[in-house]
Formats: C-alpha cells, sequence, structure tokens
C-alpha cells in the first residue's frame, strides 16, 4: 500500500475516533485499517492509537502524526481543486449542525441568501449546542462553539464570543449594579438551562478562578426565556454574548461585571474531507464565512 494511502486511512481514523468508522468511510473493511495502522507503527516505530474498552484514542505522537496528515492531504486537495472545477454545480441536500440561538439570530437570514444564490441547494439544519460527530451523524458543517479537538475535522474560524451577566437598566437601577460576583447574593438571579434550585457561576479575575453558589429567583429552561426575564426587569442572568446580542444592542440588557467576565471562546464551522468537500460544501463556506466574521455578534 501506498504511503498516500497509508496517510488517508489514518487520517480517517484520527478524525472519526473510530477504526470501524474510519473503515466506512473509506468503505473499506476493519481488516484492513487495523493492518494499515499496525504497519504504520512498526514503520515509524511508535505508538499512534491507544486501545481501550471505547474505542481508539490517539497517543501523544499520533496527534502529531494526524495533524501532519491533514496538512499533506489538505496541501495535496488544494493542488487538485484548482483544477477540478470545484464549485461547479452545486445540488443536494446539505446538512447542518448549530446551536439553537445562533441559528434564530444570526444564521437564517444568511442561509435565505445562499438559498437564493444556490436554488438547487436544499438545507437541512439541526439545532445542538454540544459537539457533533460530523462522519456518524452526517453532518456536512457544523458550527461550534469553543476549543476543538484535533481529531474533529477541517475548522474555520469565523469570530469570538463570550460569557455575560446582564440586566436590564431598569433593574440595576432599582437594586445597583453588583461591583464584584459575592454581590450577586443579594440580587435576584435568573438561571437558564436545567440548574436547579442551586445554581453555581465562575468568574476569573486577575488570573484566578472564583465562584458564587446562587440561589435563582426564576428557573428557566431555556436561555431564551431567561434573557427575556432579564429584559423584563426581573433580575439578572446569565449566558454568551451572542445569545443575547440583539437585547444588549438596543439597551434592553446591560453587561455588569465585565472585569470578572471568562475569556472569549472561538467559534468556528467545522467540516470534511476539505477540498474533496462536495461543490455544496465548498460554496456554503465561501458564501457564509465572511457573513459571519461581519457579524458583530461575533466580535466577543
Amino acid at each position: 500500500m501506498s504511503r498516500y494511502r497509508e496517510i488517508q486511512v489514518f487520517d480517517a481514523v484520527a478524525r472519526s475516533g473510530s477504526l470501524a468508522a474510519g473503515a466506512r468511510q473509506l468503505e473499506v473493511s476493519t481488516a484492513t485499517v487495523m493492518r494499515v495502522v499496525a504497519a504504520l507503527e512498526a514503520r515509524l516505530h511508535g505508538t499512534l492509537l491507544v486501545r481501550g474498552p471505547r474505542g481508539v484514542q490517539l497517543s501523544a505522537s499520533g496527534e502529531a502524526f494526524a495533524a501532519s496528515c491533514r496538512r499533506i492531504l489538505q496541501d495535496i486537495d488544494e493542488a487538485e481543486g484548482s483544477v477540478g472545477g470545484l464549485h461547479a454545480h452545486p445540488a443536494g441536500q446539505l446538512n447542518l449542525s448549530l446551536p439553537l440561538l445562533v441559528a434564530d439570530q444570526l444564521f437564517a437570514p444568511i442561509a435565505l441568501d445562499y438559498l437564493a444564490a444556490f436554488p438547487e441547494v436544499r438545507l437541512f439544519s439541526q439545532h445542538r449546542e454540544d459537539l457533533p460527530r460530523l462522519l456518524e451523524d452526517g453532518i456536512d458543517v457544523a458550527l461550534v462553539i469553543g476549543a476543538l479537538p484535533d481529531s474533529s475535522g477541517f475548522a474555520v474560524p469565523v469570530g469570538t464570543v463570550r460569557p455575560v451577566i446582564c440586566a436590564s437598566p431598569e433593574y440595576l437601577a432599582r437594586h445597583g449594579v453588583p461591583q464584584a460576583p459575592e454581590d450577586l447574593k443579594t440580587h435576584r438571579i435568573i438561571a437558564a438551562g436545567s440548574q436547579g434550585a442551586v445554581s453555581e457561576w465562575r468568574f476569573r479575575h486577575q488570573g484566578a478562578v472564583r465562584s458564587v453558589r446562587l440561589t435563582p429567583l426564576l428557573a428557566c429552561s431555556t436561555t431564551q426565556a431567561a434573557t427575556r426575564a432579564a429584559s423584563l426587569g426581573l433580575g439578572l442572568t446569565r449566558c454568551m454574548s451572542h445569545e443575547a446580542h440583539a437585547e444588549l444592542s438596543d439597551g434592553r440588557l446591560q453587561v455588569v461585571l465585565q472585569d470578572y467576565a471568562a475569556p472569549s471562546l472561538p467559534v468556528q464551522l467545522i467540516y470534511r474531507e476539505g477540498r474533496r468537500a462536495a461543490a455544496r460544501v465548498r460554496t456554503f463556506l465561501d458564501f457564509t464565512v465572511p457573513r459571519l466574521r461581519a457579524h458583530p455578534a461575533l466580535r466577543g
């Protein structure tokens, strides 16, 4: 087997996190994949994959080798794509994964413009906050907030967001502006999600992490409901900056405790196959990336 094919096989295993999933992607048997990995480890005199009860993980050497493999394959794909007419005739279904509030507040206008420009493409969007498994979940492109594992596929950065504590100006005028995290214990707190009767909010100040345990006055099942309650003056809530972008922009909410905010998080579009990706994937990325980068909600 050629070294190029060995690199393809190892890259598929590294990105999917599974020998079997890598084999399915390449349409070969799992036994073939196992033989290729074993031959690679023997030739390189090192362990690339660590086998365990839950599958395989990359060793330290495997992570470095996987990154090199990905760069090599991407360079080859770009060279071939430059003469392959990769953007011709995008068509078919494009499967997307997006956090709910990104889809509602940022993505909808971009999606409409993309569909108008490429009428033969159909968009199917699922909403999820966690990191999807692109291959196993059948996802073509996913928008992900936060750091990515090395094996998550190709990634394109589009911006940053940050955690914020916010309340309406009316609430702050009545109850005062908290100056330190401990001040929150005397305020009305609105929690989002399944945080239960007690909510722990973490902060970072001068390199140190500190946390405050709070008893919410109101617990909402969604961030949308929590930010809505906060904008109506019911109390302080915690969310990501993009989730309350509209309310913060028009003054319905105001950020407090900015000196104690946690670091910003990267926002990225991830996808599979690099330049080998279908025309609908490449055109979607080319169309969407500059628009997301220009959106003020992703300048956290």
